[in-house]
């Protein structure tokens, strides 16, 4: 991956992983704590990455100065990825929020979930465009992680595949719903009609 490309991941993840973070605290979800932990090493490993390429780039005084600024967003982003980390790590350790801390964040009214594709789940081989999700549950796909590859910000032509883990934003009804279709436990059928109509 170039430069360019990785610093774009870096931000996407980053910026990820700050939504997860509050959601694992405010719902005490270590699913998603465990997600930031995931996405953290990936994160450094980038970091890593962009120096050396930068130092193997860097063929004059002129050229070092230039990464220079690359090098410092790529930190950034780091630091960013680091914080959220110290979020989930104490939601691992069992810390339990102050209930201020849950009046501020409940405010924002959506929280951030991950639920794992069951092979006998409708959503399998269905595209976004074709299950629309927003309309039926309220949630709305941010990110997928399959196997050790991301999609952020996956559109209406995106297939789900089996073994995918769908990072979904909305809220904590629709959260329940999309766990249940996730695993097969309920079809898309079984959602009621006034429920769609609230979430369109």
């Amino acid at each position: 991956m170039s430069i360019k490309n990785i610093l774009i991941e870096m931000k996407n993840m980053s910026e990820l992983m700050v939504d997860l973070a509050y959601s694992a605290v405010l719902f005490n979800s270590k699913d998603a704590a465990e997600e930031v932990l995931k996405l953290e090493n990936r994160v450094n490993a980038m970091n890593y990455e962009i120096k050396k390429q930068s130092l193997v780039a860097a063929r004059s005084y002129e050229d070092a100065a230039k990464l220079t600024a690359l090098l410092e967003i790529a930190e950034a982003a780091e630091s960013m990825a680091n914080a959220a980390k110290d979020l989930a790590d104490l939601v691992i350790t069992g810390f339990k929020p102050h209930p201020v801390f849950k009046m501020v964040m409940e405010e924002s009214e959506k929280m951030i979930v991950r639920a794992l594709v069951d092979g006998s789940s409708e959503l399998v081989n269905q595209s976004l465009g074709d299950l629309l999700l927003v309309n039926r549950t309220g949630m709305r796909v941010i990110a997928i992680r399959r196997g050790d590859s991301w999609i952020y910000g996956p559109n209406k032509d995106t297939v789900i595949l089996e073994g995918d883990v769908l990072l979904s934003k909305g809220t904590e009804a629709g959260a329940e719903l999309l766990y249940k279709l996730s695993s097969g436990e309920i079809l898309l059928e079984d959602i009621p009609e006034e429920l769609e109509a609230d979430d369109d």
